[in-house]
């Protein structure tokens, strides 16, 4: 397996990787970096952990609106649509709820 260092909200990982897997793994991490910066950027949250509970929370969400039979994205399709993300409405309802789950310590363990 390979390894390759990866970088997410300007924070390094080293990530575990089989062989031909590269760039659809750093594919992957392109759309995590990109969820978790616009969460960020938008100024509603700062804990780095609310924020990935919330970025993983709105990629699910959007890969349960995807028919089917959807063809996977080819690496010349690295685009980004708002429209494959969910209403303002929808993120504030989330941010509420992962509010009351934490409760007043703030933490996710």
């Amino acid at each position: 397996m390979k390894q390759i260092e990866v970088s997410i909200m300007g924070q390094s990982y080293l990530l575990g990787c089989p062989e031909g897997g590269e760039e659809r793994l750093k594919q992957a991490v392109s759309h995590v970096d990109r969820e978790m910066c616009a969460i960020r950027d938008s100024g509603k949250l700062k804990a780095r952990e609310r924020i990935a509970v919330l970025s993983a929370l709105n990629l699910a969400y959007a890969l349960t609106e995807r028919p089917a039979a959807a063809p996977a994205s080819t690496a010349s399709d690295n685009s980004s649509s708002t429209a494959d993300l969910p209403a303002p409405e929808y993120v504030d309802q989330l941010i509420g709820r992962i509010d009351r789950v934490l409760g007043d310590d703030g933490h996710l363990i």
